[in-house]
């Protein structure tokens, strides 16, 4: 493997890996956000029931879902078609 292709392999990797933070994240902050209040609510009333955390918590995802969902699936579309064209050059490596 020389210099080219390494650096290639790298560029897609840090692409993938990028794409993944930027789909997950606003899932991931909503649902820690969400999380934090429920516990503070838990806290100041001394109610610790289970389901009183999860099911808020799924709701507030299924609703960033059905916000960000084509954002989402805009953005992976947009890296995969760049994967796809970018085919030939890694062919080209090997």
């Amino acid at each position: 493997m020389d210099n080219v292709s390494g650096a290639l392999i790298t560029q897609i990797l840090q692409g993938g890996v990028l794409q993944v933070l930027l789909v997950a994240s606003p899932i991931l902050l909503i649902a820690v956000l969400v999380g934090l209040l429920i516990s503070i609510f838990q806290a100041t009333t001394s109610i610790q029931d289970q389901t009183l955390t999860f099911v808020p918590k799924i709701l507030a995802v299924l609703l960033i879902f059905a916000v960000l969902g084509g954002w989402m699936l805009n953005t992976l579309a947009n890296y995969t078609i760049q994967l796809i064209e970018m085919v030939p050059q890694v062919a080209n490596l090997g």
